[in-house]
């Protein structure tokens, strides 16, 4: 009984052994981010259940049930959920200065672009670029390693092997533009999700469609959409993978221009390969359309001699 009573004291002697954290996250891509940082060493969970629609989506009872469970939340937080900055207002509303939740900004240490029909806000598509998730990626580690000391380093070394296989996917796709010449090459995009990964490559675009994400243009904002691709002599045309947009028939049939499909990244199961594996599409894609741009080049240029 006396070497129990002893074991009872020495075990309320020593430290508790710490919950690991609860690192939620708004998005899709934030999800591959965060799980590729953290490892087994935390536990990831989604604000919001797989196949919502960020542009649209309205926080239910379960969501705001799950973020009084985090301890982070990584956020996009210039515009792609906005959803999430409901939720904390009503979190704060109930629980004042009782909230410990950390939000980790993961733009904070990114150069944003302009948003191409908005004033005076950001393009928030930072997720899809290789040099814009990297420097997000960065920025969570950085967080989550103020949060969890013990693990701090884990993480930062995750994030610097991110990195270093972010770069070298972008650098075997960039080898293969090598010799392309694009400096006449004039881009559409159905929106405005593909500026960051294009500015990689030096390269802009020239006209956007949709008023807004998601938002198809009346009939008038499409002709005149017609009408500019036309005076540009805009031969690419970049759309969102999975999404049936009309006019983009419309655009194709009118002006001759060729299609081309990103994917968004905020769509179907949360998946910890997801960034890698659709990026890697987005990237063979690229290439494919600058190769036949070049071809295409070449080829009028050789028969105008």
């Amino acid at each position: 009984m006396r070497n129990f009573t002893l074991l009872l004291v020495l075990l309320a002697s020593m430290p508790a052994v710490a919950d690991k954290l609860r690192v939620g996250i708004t998005l899709h891509p934030y999800y591959s981010y965060v799980s590729h940082v953290i490892g087994d060493r935390a536990e990831i969970v989604p604000l919001v259940d797989a196949g919502f629609n960020p542009h649209s989506y309205e926080m239910q009872p379960a969501d705001l049930k799950r973020l009084m469970t985090m301890d982070a939340l990584v956020v996009n937080g210039i515009g792609h959920d906005e959803f999430a900055f409901r939720a904390l207002d009503t979190l704060q509303s109930q629980l004042g200065e009782g909230s410990n939740l950390t939000v980790i900004k993961a733009n904070a240490d990114v150069p944003l672009l302009a948003s191409a029909n908005s004033q005076g806000a950001w393009n928030p598509h930072t997720f899809v670029s290789i040099s814009a998730a990297v420097r997000q990626v960065y920025s969570i580690a950085r967080e989550l390693a103020k949060l969890d000391p013990d693990n701090g380093r884990y993480y930062k070394k995750n994030a610097v092997q991110f990195a270093r296989d972010m770069r070298n996917m972008k650098k075997r796709y960039a080898e293969q533009l090598f010799g392309l010449d694009l400096k006449g090459i004039r881009i559409a995009s159905t929106h405005n999700a593909y500026g960051y990964l294009l500015q990689e490559f030096g390269i802009s675009i020239d006209t956007v469609i949709e008023p807004a994400h998601g938002v198809e243009p009346s009939a008038s904002q499409l002709q005149k959409t017609i009408d500019r691709i036309r005076k540009a002599d805009v031969q690419v045309l970049f759309t969102e993978l999975n999404m049936d947009n009309r006019y983009v028939k419309i655009i194709e049939q009118a002006t001759g221009i060729r299609i081309y499909h990103f994917s968004h990244m905020t769509y179907g199961a949360y998946d910890r390969d997801q960034f890698s594996r659709e990026m890697e599409q987005n990237l063979r894609t690229l290439v494919l359309a600058f190769r036949q741009y070049a071809g295409n080049s070449a080829s009028i240029a050789g028969g105008s001699q």
